[in-house]
């Protein structure tokens, strides 16, 4: 998978606290192929759904950690010297500083959970 994708990486806070967030709209409502958006902060910590197929670049996070957890399709998360593979209701922490790659083969919806200073495209 060569093919250039257009990341669309939305940093606002969406919801406040005691807003509903109705996961299956935000779904509905997308129609890109790579798109992240925060959906709200809970202390330090910002909680972002990402709706993707395809791949994204190799990156790392040099001080934060980074927590995966799939809803919908299949992630694969490419490390230096393996893949993990996470299927609906499956999660996993990628720990800093750890280079990796995560790639949808199909459309996939899935919860990061990470700090609200981290940059999504890596340090």
């Amino acid at each position: 998978m060569d093919n250039k994708i257009d990341y669309n990486i939305n940093l606002d806070v969406k919801y406040q606290h005691l807003e509903l967030i109705d996961i299956p709209s935000i779904v509905e409502a997308c129609k890109e192929q790579w798109w992240n958006q925060t959906l709200t902060q809970v202390n330090d910590s910002v909680i972002r759904i990402g709706i993707v197929e395809g791949e994204f670049h190799w990156h790392k996070h040099d001080d934060d950690d980074e927590f995966f957890f799939v809803l919908q399709g299949q992630l694969l998360i490419d490390l230096e010297d393996r893949t993990i593979e996470l299927n609906p209701n499956q999660g996993v922490t990628i720990t800093k500083g750890v280079m990796h790659r995560p790639r949808a083969p199909k459309k996939t919806v899935m919860l990061m959970v990470e700090t609200s200073g981290i940059t999504p495209t890596g340090d």
